[in-house]
């Protein structure tokens, strides 16, 4: 394969995987959210639920987008050690991006953080792994500013409980994520590494076996009774993801990443 062709085979693969993940929520999500709307005891909870799976419904029918805030689109790449790529990695993927925002379309929201004024520069973010094997592997999490916003990163003392830290987090910005959320927590490693560890989270499957630990964090969410869209009832999350990592023995970081219902990924794999 020529590095044009490449290139070009990368872009298009990461562009269709940005419109899935825009219009068609993945089947982990979706049952999360049913069993979720059969569980609730409460009919505003219910008809919330409802209607937030009519609407993943009609977007996946119209090939269309399933929130307004199209997002920002987080890449992560497992980049095998005899893959050969011989193009820039970086440059490929604000290209498609680029491409996307026309052919999805994805909102343009990107802005100067200071000035305020539109940006042509694409908005994402891109974590690299090497790993074993002769594949690319990409997967992409498109996140809303709502939930973005909530997000929230503690360097605590040794002493301090992770736990309060995080209901805290989730309690004081109620329905603002758009609940039911997904809540990625990274603990230990350092001030940056924190944040790395909870949004690398937020791409494992809602059907991966949970530890204790979240478990514990999951029933805890939940009984705060924010519910979904803020309104009340049992749902406040559907998943809580840890990732933990040793950290100086006087920190204890932590990083709270919380994603909404439209818990939006995709992935693929390519040969290069």
């Amino acid at each position: 394969m020529t590095r044009t062709s490449a290139r070009e085979t990368f872009i298009s693969c990461v562009i269709d995987a940005l419109q899935e993940a825009e219009t068609q929520l993945p089947r982990d999500v979706k049952e999360a959210l049913a069993r979720a709307a059969k569980a609730e005891t409460s009919e505003r909870a219910k008809e919330q639920l409802y209607a937030i799976l009519e609407n993943i419904k009609l977007a996946a029918a119209a090939g269309l987008p399933m929130c307004q805030d199209t997002g920002i689109p987080i890449f992560s790449l497992e980049i095998g050690r005899e893959t050969s790529i011989d193009f820039n990695l970086k440059e490929a993927l604000a290209t498609a991006v680029r491409r996307a925002t026309d052919l999805v379309p994805l909102r343009e929201h990107a802005v100067d953080p200071i000035t305020r004024v539109s940006s042509d520069e694409p908005l994402f973010d891109a974590l690299y792994n090497i790993c074993d094997g002769d594949e690319l592997s990409v997967a992409v999490l498109v996140k809303g500013a709502g939930s973005e916003n909530v997000s929230a990163l503690g360097m605590l003392e040794p002493t301090q409980d992770v736990a309060s830290f995080v209901l805290k987090t989730v309690c004081e910005n109620g329905g603002k994520p758009c609940p039911p959320i997904i809540v990625g927590l990274g603990i230990g490693s350092t001030f940056d590494g924190s944040a790395r560890l909870a949004k690398k989270t937020l791409f494992r499957s809602l059907d991966e076996k949970e530890n204790a630990f979240e478990a514990q964090m999951l029933e805890q969410i939940n009984n705060l009774g924010i519910g979904p869209m803020g309104l009340g009832g049992r749902t406040t999350a559907l998943r809580v993801f840890v990732e933990k990592a040793p950290c100086h023995t006087a920190m204890l970081p932590v990083a709270v990443a919380i994603q909404c219902w439209a818990d939006r990924k995709a992935r693929f794999r390519i040969k290069l």
